[in-house]
This record gives C-alpha cells, structure tokens and sequence, in this order.
C-alpha cells in the first residue's frame, strides 16, 4: 500500500516497514523458496507503486500474476491479516489499471521491434554468430541503410541476405568479403528465433517504449503486464526481447538524476531462468543496465528463489531486500542461506542465518534503504496482503481490460513496404531487364540470321546471274563461232566458186584461142 508517501510493505514487531519512494530506483531482490509469499510481496510492491503514480513493468512467468486486473475478494482470513496490519480504515479491495502484452499476441497486446532497431551487434550475439558471420551481418545492414532498405521483419532480413549472395561480387570491393558460407550460416542461426516466434515479435507497429511509461485516469502507475508463461520456454526470443527492450530503455530515457519517485519499475519473476541459460550479452547487457539506469529514473527489481541465482556484479547493485525463507538441506543450500544473510546489515536482535530458515508464509526479512540512502537493519516482517484478486484474473476481467487501456494500436500488424518489398521489386526489375535482353539478342540473332539468310540469297542471285551471263556469253560466243565457221565456209565456197569459174572460163578461152588458130592454118 501506498501510505505518507512511502511504500508500506508490513509489519516488524508491530512496527510499519516502509520503502522510502526516492530510493526505489536503487533496484531490489525480492528471493525465498517456492511457496514463501515471493509473488504476493511483488504484487504488494506493484500495486504500491501503481497507486503511487508510478507505472510498472511486470513480467508474469506463471500466469499467476494477472489478478491485479481484479479486485480482491473478502474472505475470513483476509479480514484478520487486514486487522491485524491496522489497515481497516485504509484497505479497500480494488483492481488496478493493468495493460496485457504478450509477444505471441493470445493473451495480450502484441509486443514487436523491427529488426533495424534490434541491430547487427546484438542479433549476432543472440544467434551465437562466428566472427566472420557477424561481420557479414554487419555488411547486410550497412548495404540495406545505404540502399534505404528498411529491415523491419525477419523476411526483409533473410531477403537481404538472399541478395547479398546473388551480388556478393557487386559489393565485396566496397564493403569487405561476402561469402556463402557465412551467409548461410545467419540463415540456418535464424531458424531457431523463427521457430520460437521470431516471425512475431519482429515487426510493425514496433512498440513506443513511452506507452509502458503511463498513468491512468485516476493517477494511478499502468501496470504492464508481459504474459512470459511461453516465453520463457524459448530462450533466443526471450533474450532478443530482453536485450531489446534494456536497449531501448537505455538510448531513449534521459538522464533525470535524484528524483522523488521513479519514473518506471520493472520486476522479473522467477529471474533463475533470465540467468541460468541466458547468452553472456544478455548477462552482461543487464549488468550495465542495472549499474547506469539508475540515473534515468528506473527501477529493477529480481524475484528468484535464491541470491545466488543472480550474477554477483548484478547483485551487488541491488540495494532494497526482501528475503523470504530458505530451506539449506545441501552444503550448497547453506553456504547460499549464509551468503543472504550477509548482504543484509544485521539487526542485533536475532541472527539473520537462521531467521532466514525459520520464517513462515507471508514472512521475510526485510532490508531497506532509508530516504538518505543508507541500508536500514534487516527486519523480521510479516507481509501485508495485496488489494487485488490473488488468483488469475478471468477472461472477462482481462477483455475489458485490453479493450480499455489504449494500446489497441498495436494489435494488428502493418507490413509496410521494406527490403523484401523492395528487394523484390528491384529483382522483378532485374528479371524485366533481362527478358528484355533476351528479347533484344533474340532480335539481334534473328536479324543476324535474316541478313545471312538474305545475304546468301543475295550470293545466290549473283552467282546465278553471273552463271547466266557466262551461259549467254558463251552461247553468244557459240553463235559467233557458229557464224564465223559458216561465214567461212561460205568464204570458202565462193573461193572455190570463184575459182571453179575462173578456170572454166580461162579453159573457154584457151579453148576459144586454140580453135581461131586453128582455122588460120
């Protein structure tokens, strides 16, 4: 609850334990065993920060949590636990405002990033990319921004990818070796993020981080709830989200310094499993989140079963504790109870090792920074009871819900014209540029076969006439050899009848002289 400005969180020997809400943003842990009140004290720390005008980020891994949408419900135990913390003047059950989001779109408002936002660095790291990989991909972002290829989904990204090796030799002299090796091996890495859902969180409308830091009506804090129930199931697009998301909070919010109250709150239920198999720059993207964030008005509170499931660089910036009981059955289990008990400053009055061991349901030992920073004793608390309904809200409750919180924007995709759009377009293009070369050297070959064609045609009317030239000429000369043999031969025969009649007629005369001497005698 939220009482004289300060977060009320319960009882230590009859006194109120109080976070101070200028220290919320000093991060926290809120650790126990299964079934010691871990989800119940983060439900009370939520809805008290809600009422205190501050939104909520809240990951639900169970799908226990959605109860916040509803009001509590009455029953004999409430009523005593509500007496017995001094709260009947003040307790009320109510419903807070709660906006649902779930990346795979059943449960909630869908969450989704673009692919440009998420960038190369990260997604390399995701996808567990070699050296060489990595680079590629950072070539295929490079050449999509040169080109105004927006990578917005995965299918822009696996269409860039896809041109890069039909022009890997275009763009090796500019922007560095493009094999098909590695190529291939981003497009066999991004399988397993497709499997998980990828193909859901990447893509239009991408989400205003500013939306998760809003108010209700009434001044209360939204509380945005993430249903992680799959998620968590599905380690790469859990991380993708996360590292995302840390990304954004950390390039959009500004520096605010020391403020009164934060300007948003997140919590990650059962934080083992953020840890236990998380790629290390994930790890290491929330070790500088939870170093530096602080300056931006942001608060991150871990709820797991153990400190030690948290990375100690992390755990050394969490300021606010609450630690529910333990059980140390194992070495291992005792040496992590003895190192809780450490980080909280001791209270004289008991020993904090085995209060941690002894406490009950709803109870914890709590430790806290004072308004001026300083970590107060560890106090034995007894935790009060939320407002809202402590079990999953109904589908009714959560349909009113999502109809009335403002984020129906999201709910329908919008696929945009981006790289794969465009790219096909470019290759639609290439293709109509091609069949139109085709089309021009099938012409070209056509009219080469026409001119050979008509040019042999040509070669064959030549020779053909030349053929009837020389057939006439040699008939003409022929004819000539013809006339010029009878013109000889007429030649010949009037000779011999010249000849023929000039010796006759020289024999007539011989005769004719011969006779006239003759007759003289």
């Amino acid at each position: 609850m939220y009482v004289n400005e300060q977060l009320y969180l319960g009882l230590a020997d009859g006194q109120p334990v109080n976070m101070a809400l200028n220290m919320a943003n000093r991060h926290g842990l809120i650790a126990g065993a299964s079934g010691t009140g871990k989800t119940i004290t983060m439900k009370v720390m939520a809805e008290s920060f809600s009422d205190a005008g501050v939104p909520v980020f809240l990951c639900d891994v169970k799908g226990d949590v959605s109860g916040l949408a509803m009001p509590g419900v009455s029953s004999s135990g409430m009523e005593k636990r509500i007496d017995k913390f001094g709260l009947r003047d003040s307790f009320r059950y109510t419903s807070y405002p709660v906006t649902f989001w779930d990346i795979y779109q059943s449960a909630g408002h869908p969450i989704r990033a673009t692919v440009s936002d998420m960038g190369p660095d990260l997604l390399s790291r995701i996808l567990g990319l070699t050296e060489a990989q990595e680079g590629v991909l950072n070539i295929a972002f490079r050449i999509a921004d040169d080109n105004q290829l927006d990578l917005i989904d995965l299918k822009d990204l696996r269409a860039m990818l896809t041109y890069l090796d039909e022009h890997k030799k275009e763009y090796t002299m500019t922007y560095g070796n493009i094999t098909t090796q590695s190529l291939g091996g981003i497009l066999r890495a991004l399988l397993p993020l497709e499997n998980q859902g990828g193909d859901l969180f990447f893509g239009e409308p991408d989400l205003d981080i500013n939306d998760w830091i809003r108010t209700a009506a009434d001044g209360r804090g939204m509380i945005n709830l993430l249903d992680c129930v799959q998620l968590v199931q599905n380690p790469t697009l859990y991380a993708s989200f996360l590292l995302w998301m840390m990304s954004e909070l950390f390039e959009m919010l500004p520096e605010a310094g020391d403020m009164d109250k934060p300007k948003l709150v997140f919590f990650f239920d059962e934080a083992h499993l953020l840890f236990s198999e998380a790629p290390k720059v994930l790890v290491q993207k929330i070790e500088q989140v939870v170093k530096l964030i602080r300056s931006k008005g942001v608060g991150i509170y871990f709820v797991t079963q153990s400190p030690s499931d948290i990375p100690d660089s992390v755990l050394a910036q969490l300021s606010n504790r609450v630690q529910h009981a333990l059980r140390a059955y194992t070495p291992a289990e005792q040496k992590a109870v003895r190192a809780a008990a450490q980080s909280m400053r001791p209270n004289p009055a008991f020993k904090a090792e085995e209060a941690i061991m002894e406490l009950g349901v709803g109870q914890a030992l709590v430790s806290l920074l004072d308004e001026d920073g300083v970590p107060g004793i560890v106090q034995r608390t007894a935790i009060i009871c939320p407002q809202s309904l402590m079990a999953p809200a109904d589908s009714a409750a959560r349909a009113a819900a999502l109809a009335g919180d403002g984020m129906g924007k999201y709910d329908q995709s919008v696929d945009n014209d981006s790289a794969f759009e465009l790219l096909q377009e470019m290759q639609a293009e290439e293709e109509e540029k091609a069949q139109l070369a085709a089309e021009r050297a099938q012409l070209e070959k056509e009219r080469a076969e026409f001119e050979k064609q008509k040019a042999k045609q040509e070669e064959a009317a030549r020779r053909k006439a030349e053929k009837e030239v020389e057939r006439q000429m040699a008939a003409r000369e022929k004819a000539a050899e013809r006339r010029k043999a009878q013109i000889e031969r007429q030649l010949i025969n009037t000779g011999a009848s010249l000849l023929k009649k000039g010796l006759q007629r020289g024999l007539m005369n011989t005769l004719s002289g011969s006779s006239k001497r003759k007759s003289r005698w």
